[in-house]
């Protein structure tokens, strides 16, 4: 990076760190070292120690670029991560950068885009009635094709729903992690370590007997014994060829290369279509991708049946590789599961996680009629009991989040939604 003046580096702590942190978190602060070094280079200013009119004039440059808040937040994270290891003077805590940040914030807004959920039955209102329509999980499912790519595809999708893992953790899985359960049909998957469990406390999900038909007919078909469970799937297409009849000697031409095999005749080559399934695991970049891919095929091949192409086009924008765990949260909200519920199947242990998790499931909520309790007119008095229903999550599960923490959260918006419906029984979802 350019620096300004001559820095030591303290080679232990540097290494404590590279303990400390996943591989993910060392490689994104490469890559947002890497970004705000380039910018100083072009603007020719100076990045280590960088002074805080640099910082915030570079958070400017990236707001004006897109950036959004939560990206800022990051750049400006990563800043002050190298100026801490470095032991040099954090310039993100001073005022400007706060203000500045502050500015942008109110002029952009904080929200920030949802996936678009990938539910069992698509965006019905009875999870268990209602039948499928929209983009489903179910029909993608059923469209999946019983070669190596489909049978894989089939499995990752059914996993993914089943247990609501992240990118990360889904392309972790290993076959050893599969555990029998007290349904013989249905199976049990170890996690040893997540985004969420980065000391490696580990958590189960479980499989439903569709997943694990899915991963045994994908095992079987790809020969795997051992190490990855869902892997890359390379496939070479060879085209058709016709026959071909040897040539007669005294046809081949004086300027041609003599070569006898000029009189052998070929036979007719078939289409053929080979396969070659590597050795580790997806990279979690590729999850998203393959959610879109699986989508388009299935509506190719008449799946989604209501669905036109135009709603497709702009459907498949929303997709990414968080859409199950979005959808697996809309559908157990839907079936009536709690907040506490939704955050200890999803494994959230922290009051932020939990608002994360249950940030999509609700997009708008209106009062029953007669009802004189809406969101706008919850006032304080109302967060007693909401704190103290957070509480009770909090002993439920198993005090993962503090209760300090708990009537933080009833103050959010979002737990005033679910847990407000639970108390007054004035609020109900009403999902488009």
């Amino acid at each position: 990076m350019h620096a300004g003046e001559r820095i030591v580096v303290n080679e232990t702590l540097i290494t404590a760190y590279q303990a400390a942190s996943s591989p993910h978190s060392i490689r994104a602060l490469k890559s947002d070292l890497e970004a705000f070094d380039l910018w100083c280079r072009r603007t020719n200013r100076i990045a280590l120690p960088a002074t805080p009119e640099i910082v915030a004039d570079y958070l400017d440059a990236r707001a004006g670029q897109g950036a959004k808040p939560v990206s800022l937040d990051r750049y400006k994270a990563a800043i002050a991560k190298i100026h801490q290891l470095l032991n040099l003077k954090d310039p993100t805590q001073a005022e400007l950068v706060k203000l500045r940040l502050r500015a942008i914030r109110r002029e952009k807004g904080a929200a920030q885009a949802q996936a678009r959920p990938l539910r069992f039955k698509g965006p019905v209102r009875d999870v268990e009635r209602d039948k499928p329509r929209g983009i489903n999980v179910r029909a993608l499912l059923e469209a999946c094709a019983d070669d190596l790519p489909g049978l894989r595809d089939r499995a990752l999708l059914s996993v993914a729903y089943d247990s609501g893992l992240r990118a990360s953790a889904l392309v972790a899985i290993e076959g050893g992690h599969i555990a029998e359960a007290l349904d013989p049909e249905a199976r049990l998957l170890a996690i040893p370590r997540s985004k969420s469990d980065q000391e490696g406390e580990g958590a189960t999900a479980f499989l439903s007997p569709r997943s694990v038909r899915a991963i045994a007919a994908w095992i079987e078909a790809a020969g795997i014994t051992e190490g990855a469970l869902l892997r890359r799937v390379q496939v070479r297409r060879y085209k058709a060829k016709p026959a071909v009849k040897g040539r007669r000697i005294e046809t081949i031409s004086g300027r041609e290369t003599w070569d006898l095999r000029k009189t052998l005749s070929k036979p007719a080559v078939p289409a053929r279509v080979e396969y070659d399934v590597g050795q580790g695991g997806l990279h979690p970049g590729s999850i998203g991708p393959i959610w879109r891919a699986i989508i388009q095929r299935a509506f190719d091949r008449g799946a989604l049946g209501d669905l036109t192409t135009d709603d497709l086009a702009r459907l498949l924008k929303g997709v990414s590789a968080h859409s199950t765990r979005v959808g697996l949260n809309q559908d157990l909200f839907a079936s009536g599961e709690d907040l506490a519920g939704i955050m200890d199947a999803l494994r959230c242990n922290s009051g932020a996680a939990g608002r994360c998790a249950t940030a999509p499931l609700v997009p708008r909520l209106r009062c029953l009629p007669g009802s004189n309790i809406g969101l706008h007119s919850l006032d304080i008095s109302h967060l007693q009991p909401l704190g103290e229903a957070c509480a009770k999550a909090n002993q439920r599960l198993s005090g993962r989040f503090s209760l300090e923490t708990a009537h933080e959260i009833a103050r959010e918006a979002i737990v005033v939604r679910h847990v407000g419906r639970a108390l007054f029984g004035q609020l109900r979802p009403c999902f488009p």
